[in-house]
C-alpha cells in the first residue's frame, strides 16, 4: 500500500513536472510530505498491539533493518571523528614498542642513527613550530579587536582568575604528596647527577621574564629572546680593575652580562599582540580593515593547521621512539628515583582528570569526561611534542571544533594560557624542590615551604612552552630555600618524561579555561552579537 501510495505520488510529480515546470519545487514538497505521512503510519502500526501478528512480522523486520542501519552509522560517524586521536594513541604506544625493541641491540646506537629515526618526527615537529608565530599574532588581535573593551576585560579577568587558582592548587596538591610520601628520604645509596645546571638567580630570572614581555625588536621577538648570563670569575676571588669584587662562590658578584637565544619569545609577542588588538577595537571603524586581515589570516592558519594535525600519529610515533632508544639504563635510575617519579605522576593525575574536571563540573553542571574525549589528540601530541606551543594549532582545533567553543573566546585565550597557565610545571616544581631537600636531609620550616608554593607559582608562569623550559625555572625555586643550583642535575634523569606527562596536563588545563571562560561568557556573548 505505501509503495502504491509512493508510486502514485512519484507518478503524479513527473506528470506535473512536465506540463508545468514552475510547480516543480512545490510537487517535490509535496512528495516529501506524503512519504514522510506513510512512514510515520507504519511507525504507528508497528506501536500498535497487532504488532504480534503474523501479518506485522515484515513492518517489524523492516523497523529491526532501520534501527541496526542507524546504530552503524552513529558507529561509523564516531570512528571517523575519533579515528585521528586513536591513530595517534597507537602511534604513542607504538613508538614506545619501537624504542623498547630497537634497544635490544647489542652495540649501542650512535647518535646518528638515532637522528635517523627521529628525522620524520622532528619534520612534524617543525611544522607544527612553523605555525605558532602566524597563528597566535593574528588570532589574538583579531580576538581581541573583534570584543568590546569591557568584555574583553571581563573575559581576560576570568582567565587570569582560573589560571592563578589552578596553578595554586596544583602547588599545594605537588607539596601535600612528596610531604607525606617522603620520595627523597627513600633513595637508594648516591643519586646519580645528569647534566649540568645553569648559573642564575631568582632576581634574574624574574627580571627576564619582564624583559621579554617588552622586547626592545618586535620582529626580533620572533626568532629570540632574553635571558641573563652571569659570567664564572674562576677559581678564586678578586677585585676587578673598576673595584667590582668577584667571589666564585656568590652568584650576587658575578658579572653580568646577556644573550638572545633562538627561541621565540611568546610572551613578548602575546603581550604585543594584546595591546593591538585593543587599539583596534579603540578605532572602532578604522581599525576594521586590519581586523578583518588579520581574522582571514587566522583562518587560514587554521586551515593548515587541519592538514598539519593529520601528520600526528606519523610524528609522535617517531619521536617518542627516538626519545626512548636515546635514554640511558632505567634501571638504576628507577631504584633511585621510581618513587619520586611515581609522586609527580600521580600528582599530574590527581590534578589533570580529577582536580580540573570537578572545578569544571562545579562551574558547567556538565560531565567532564566527553571534553577529555575531544581532547586526547591534543594531549597526546603534546606528549609527544612535550612544548605547550607546539600543540597550540591542535588545542584551538580541537575547542573549536569538537568542543564548539567560540573562536573569539578560545583564540583570546589559549595563546595566554599556553604561555602562562603551567600547572603541571608548577606542581613538579614545588615537588622537586623539596625532593632535592629531603635528599640533602634539610628540614624545611612552614615559612620555606610556604615560600617555595609561592616561587613554584611565579616560575610556572615564567616557564616558556618549550620542552624543558621548567628547568630553568626550577634553579630560582631551589635558590628560595637555600640549595645550591647545580642539584638541579639530580632530577635530570626522569625529566624529559616527565616533561611529557606534565605538559600533557598543561594543555588539558588551558583547554579547561577556554571552555570556562566561554561558558562564563556566553551571555555577554549573545549580547555583544
Amino acid at each position: 500500500m505505501h509503495w502504491r501510495l509512493y508510486h502514485h505520488s512519484s507518478s503524479s510529480f513527473n506528470e506535473t513536472s512536465k506540463s508545468n515546470p514552475d510547480n516543480e519545487a512545490k510537487e517535490a514538497s509535496l512528495l516529501t510530505i506524503r512519504t514522510l505521512g506513510s512512514f510515520s503510519k507504519v511507525c504507528s502500526e508497528l506501536k500498535s498491539p497487532s504488532i504480534h501478528s503474523s501479518k506485522a512480522y515484515p513492518a517489524r523486520s523492516w523497523l529491526l533493518l532501520f534501527n541496526m542501519a542507524t546504530a552503524g552509522s552513529k558507529i561509523k560517524s564516531c570512528l571517523r571523528g575519533s579515528a585521528l586521536t586513536i591513530a595517534t594513541i597507537i602511534g604513542v604506544f607504538s613508538g614506545v614498542f619501537l624504542g623498547l625493541a630497537l634497544r635490544q641491540r647489542e652495540t649501542r646506537w650512535t647518535e646518528r642513527e638515532i637522528m635517523y629515526i627521529t628525522y620524520p618526527g622532528e619534520l612534524f615537529l617543525r611544522m607544527l613550530k612553523a605555525l605558532i608565530l602566524p597563528l597566535i599574532v593574528p588570532s589574538l588581535i583579531a580576538a581581541v579587536g573583534s570584543l568590546d573593551m569591557r568584555f574583553s576585560g571581563k573575559v581576560g579577568a576570568r582567565a587570569v582568575g582560573y589560571y592563578m587558582t589552578t596553578t595554586v592548587l596544583a602547588v599545594i596538591l605537588g607539596i601535600i604528596l612528596v610531604t607525606c610520601i617522603h620520595p627523597g628520604g627513600q633513595t637508594s645509596g648516591e643519586t646519580v647527577r645528569v647534566g649540568e645546571s645553569r648559573n642564575v638567580t631568582a632576581a634574574d630570572t624574574l627580571m627576564d621574564l619582564a624583559r621579554n614581555f617588552v622586547p626592545p625588536n618586535i620582529v626580533q621577538a620572533t626568532v629570540a629572546h632574553y635571558r641573563t648570563i652571569l659570567k664564572y670569575p674562576g677559581d678564586e676571588a678578586y677585585t676587578d680593575e673598576n673595584g667590582q669584587f668577584r667571589d666564585p662562590k656568590n652568584f650576587y658578584t658575578w658579572k653580568i652580562t646577556g644573550q638572545y637565544k633562538d627561541e621565540t619569545n611568546i610572551l613578548g609577542l602575546v603581550f604585543f599582540s594584546v595591546f593591538l588588538g585593543i587599539t583596534l577595537a579603540i578605532m572602532e571603524e578604522r581599525g576594521k580593515p586590519l581586523i578583518d586581515f588579520f581574522t582571514c589570516l587566522s583562518q587560514a592558519m587554521m586551515t593548515i593547521t587541519t592538514w598539519v594535525i593529520y601528520l600526528a600519529p606519523g610524528g609522535v610515533f617517531f619521536l617518542i621512539g627516538g626519545q626512548v632508544l636515546e635514554m640511558e639504563d632505567m634501571t638504576e635510575v628507577a631504584g633511585q628515583l621510581g618513587l619520586y617519579f611515581c609522586t609527580v605522576l600521580g600528582g599530574l593525575f590527581f590534578h589533570g582528570f580529577v582536580v580540573l574536571p570537578a572545578i569544571y563540573l562545579l562551574l558547567t553542571r556538565e560531565m567532564p569526561f566527553k571534553f577529555i574525549a575531544n581532547m586526547t589528540n591534543a594531549m597526546t601530541t603534546a606528549f609527544g611534542t612535550a612544548s605547550s606551543s607546539a600543540t597550540l594549532p591542535v588545542t584551538i582545533n580541537l575547542l573549536e571544533e569538537k568542543n564548539g567553543v567560540d573562536p573569539r573566546i578560545c583564540r583570546f585565550v589559549l595563546p595566554i594560557g599556553a604561555t602562562i597557565n603551567m600547572d603541571g610545571t608548577a606542581l613538579y616544581e614545588a615537588v622537586a624542590a623539596i625532593f632535592i631537600a629531603q635528599v640533602r636531609n634539610m628540614q624545611l620550616s612552614l615559612g620555606q615551604v610556604i615560600a617555595i608554593s609561592i616561587t613554584a607559582t611565579a616560575a610556572s608562569i615564567g616557564a616558556a612552552g618549550i620542552p624543558q623550559a621548567g628547568l630553568v625555572t626550577m634553579v630560582m625555586v631551589l635558590e628560595t630555600v637555600g640549595l645550591p643550583a647545580e642539584d638541579v642535575t639530580l632530577i635530570l634523569a626522569v625529566d624529559w618524561l616527565l616533561d611529557r606527562f606534565r605538559t600533557a596536563i598543561n594543555v588539558l588545563g588551558d583547554s579547561f579555561g577556554a571552555s570556562l571562560v566561554y561558558h562564563l561568557s556566553k551571555k555577554e556573548l549573545e549580547a555583544f552579537n
